[in-house]
């Protein structure tokens, strides 16, 4: 396994952090480092000059051409059905069990409870 490096989401639960360490990947959160109320270009541009990738719930981040500008970093969306706590870090287990999280960068994984899509921006230039 290739460690992969990962910025969390305000939105999204502790434990997937400690889920991605846990698995030998770095993951910082917006929370651990104080950009909370931040805008989203703003978060952006953090998580591009950090080389992470971003894991969000937040379907405006969906959006390829924000990946599009550095094949580097990539987004994981989490789309729950219901959302809760517990909900996302079902998935995140999930994805990491099935999914090799250093193939991220360039791409926008989109995650479902049904299943994994993978949509590679490098190619749509």
């Amino acid at each position: 396994m290739i460690p992969a490096r990962f910025k969390i989401d305000e939105d999204l639960p502790a434990e997937i952090g400690r889920l991605l360490h846990n698995a030998g990947h770095d993951a910082s959160s917006i929370v651990e480092q104080r950009m909370v109320g931040w805008t989203d270009d703003r978060v952006w541009a953090a998580v591009v000059a950090e080389g992470r990738s971003r894991i969000t719930a937040d379907v405006g981040f969906a959006d390829a051409r924000r990946v599009a500008v550095s094949p580097a970093v990539g987004i994981v969306l989490l789309r729950a059905v219901k959302e809760s706590r517990r909900e996302y870090v079902r998935m995140m287990a999930d994805v990491l069990a099935s999914f090799p999280l250093d193939q991220v960068p360039g791409c926008v994984v989109t995650v479902t409870p049904e299943q994994i899509r993978v949509h590679d921006t490098r190619h749509d230039r």
